[in-house]
């Protein structure tokens, strides 16, 4: 796609769209009518596949690299989905129809498609005939070995070796763009914003290092929280309009510390949007609520035998014993059912004995994932008797703990909390392990490094899971995530897809995305380093792997640009079961926003091609 390709209008787009395929055009613009054009068009893309891959020097991909082809092959593959009356009939659209009428010149046509459309299309045309945009070549050494001298052998392994290395400086030349919280600079400017929070509060360098100071002070409103940092416009708004509709906040001393306190920066952009919400969710939030909206996105009620139990999967459950934070995160998949601190969000002991009980009687759990809300805002001696009870179940083999507490209030990990990971993890017999959610480099602070320290030194497994979002979706900013990650004894464990929920849009990233920065970013990082999953979460049924391009394809491009998914779902090869349909957020507006905030966008060209 060309550089500057966000700033061309819709006639524009049309014109290049044309010249990428005249084929396209002529079937389009001479066919009767719109099914004529279907027939014609899918023994056209007949007729290319059959010519792919055969070497007659008459064939229109007889000089196309392998690279170029397998694209047009995966791009004929995408288009096609996008023409059958199969998929126009689930989701209701025809861009069929859309381009039809470009090519007839049809009064309005224009008008029915927007430049997310037009540049999707484009992308396709482009893909088809191997213009896509070409990739640097490899050094000719490295093509073939067989006859090779030792000189030339050495040779290609040099040439081979800078490659590598420059592969490695393109990643060190982002990376540099980022900070992580032992950032020098960064440890003064926040050590500075704590002595002012403290003296706000009136409170002492003991009362910071106790959890329950920080639960007893969370901040929740927006004056205390404008007095101590200064907010944009946007944020003052944003945390108005929570007030107005009753929307809760809740940040911990300790987390508000992170904050840049003279304004938004670069640095901290992606730890205030992961608190302060906009007007947009507030909006949206509000507006389910007076509609009836369930906001249950992933239908857990559908999946709880029991109160306070999830079971997705054979082996696993969910155990969620308390519905409650120290701090809310505005794209939670739980926000629908998470409360503030100080409501009573315990499930009663009566219906945490049954939820155990049904463990106990179930022989096919092994694994439990205590979670919430966040478990370990339970003083030790509560938790201690959840633990305790699983831990006498003798067919769980594994309770997993999570807990945002290393990121949010990481003097939580006390010598009591310790205590007890010490005295039920057993090696051959039963693990404790914490899945925790760091989600940028710049969270990872001394704090949170001396708590995950003192967990490790136990034997524990700490693992991370983090959500890919438009905070942490730049180039190499999850490379430097992971490898900080790595460092501190934490490893990385999944990649969430951001719910496709309404109220979340301001997080919203196109999946081409996640895969492009799987394949392109996080591949040149050691394997022991990018250990995590891309998964995307199917409501009622649990997580489909976005490496996979069997678990999931494109069926629709609709008129404002979005592309809709279908996902199979993790037990499609084992046994019958439906699938569920997707609607994306579009690159074009992803790249839009990018562009806004001072990306160059051109360093994001082959997302187009992920599908």
């Amino acid at each position: 796609m060309a550089k500057n390709i966000l700033s061309l209008g819709r006639k524009e787009l049309v014109e290049k769209l044309w010249a990428a395929d005249p084929q396209i055009r002529r079937i389009l613009a001479g066919s009767k009518h719109v099914e004529e054009a279907r027939h014609i068009l899918f023994d056209h893309f007949n007729q290319l596949n059959r010519s792919m891959f055969n070497m007659k020097p008459d064939t229109p991909y007889a000089t196309m690299n392998s690279i170029e082809k397998r694209n047009a092959k995966e791009c004929l593959r995408v288009f096609s989905n996008t023409i059958r009356t199969e998929n126009e009939h689930l989701t209701g659209a025809s861009p069929l129809t859309g381009l039809y009428d470009l090519a007839q010149n049809r009064p309005g046509a224009l008008e029915q498609v927007s430049e997310a459309f037009l540049c999707e299309y484009l992308a396709f045309f482009k893909g088809i005939t191997g213009k896509a945009g070409k990739q640097p070549k490899i050094p000719e050494l490295l093509r073939a070995a067989d006859g090779r001298s030792a000189a030339q052998d050495r040779s290609a392994a040099t040439a081979r070796s800078r490659q590598l290395d420059a592969y490695s400086a393109i990643m060190r030349r982002y990376r540099r763009r980022y900070r992580t919280g032992f950032d020098a600079a960064l440890i003064r400017q926040r050590r500075k914003l704590k002595a002012e929070i403290l003296a706000h509060f009136g409170a002492s360098e003991a009362d910071w290092r106790d959890p329950r100071w920080h639960l007893k002070h969370i901040l929740t409103d927006l004056d205390t929280i404008a007095r101590l940092v200064r907010l944009d416009d946007d944020e003052t708004a944003g945390l108005a309009m929570a007030a107005e509709k009753g929307i809760p906040v809740e940040i911990t001393p300790y987390y508000l510390s992170l904050f840049n306190a003279s304004g938004r920066t670069d640095e901290d952009r992606q730890i205030r949007a992961q608190v302060l919400p906009s007007v947009r969710y507030c909006a949206s939030v509000a507006a389910n609520r007076e509609q009836g909206v369930d906001m249950d996105f992933m239908q857990e009620r559908s999946t709880s035998p029991v109160d306070g139990i999830t079971r997705r999967y054979p082996k696993v459950v969910i155990l969620k014993p308390f519905n409650a934070c120290p701090q809310i995160c505005v794209y939670c998949q739980r926000n629908w059912e998470v409360k503030q601190i100080d409501d009573p969000a315990m499930l009663t002991p009566e219906a945490l004995r049954e939820a155990v009980a049904w463990i106990r009687d179930n022989d096919h759990i092994s694994e439990v994932l205590v979670t919430g809300g966040d478990p370990l805002c339970l003083d030790n001696r509560r938790l201690e008797w959840i633990v305790e009870q699983l831990a006498h179940i003798p067919h769980v083999e594994r309770i997993r703990i999570s807990t945002r507490v290393p990121v949010t209030l990481p003097f939580r990990i006390d010598d009591g909390f310790l205590e007890i990971l010490k005295k039920y993890h057993e090696w051959g017999r039963r693990e404790i392990c914490i899945s925790t959610h760091f989600e940028h480099a710049a969270e990872l602070t001394p704090e949170a490094l001396e708590a995950v320290k003192r967990i490790k030194a136990l034997g524990v497994n700490v693992y991370n899971q983090h959500v890919f979002t438009y905070y942490n979706s730049r180039r190499f900013e999850l490379c430097l995530l992971r490898r900080m990650l790595k460092l501190s004894g934490i490893d990385p464990y999944y990649t969430f897809n951001t719910m496709g929920k309404e109220e979340t849009a301001d997080f919203r990233v196109p999946m081409a995305r996640i895969e492009q920065e799987r394949k392109e970013e996080a591949r040149l990082l050691p394997g022991v380093v990018r250990t995590d999953e891309p998964v995307f979460n199917v409501p009622r049924l649990g997580k489909s792997n976005l490496r996979a391009w069997q678990d999931h394809e494109i069926i629709m491009i609709l008129p404002d640009g979005r592309r809709v998914y279908r996902f199979y779902t993790w037990e499609a090869r084992i046994t019958t079961n439906f699938d569920y349909l997707y609607t994306d957020v579009s690159i074009y507006d992803y790249l839009k926003r990018l562009a806004a905030d001072g990306e160059n966008i051109s360093d994001y060209k082959s997302i187009w091609y992920y599908f």
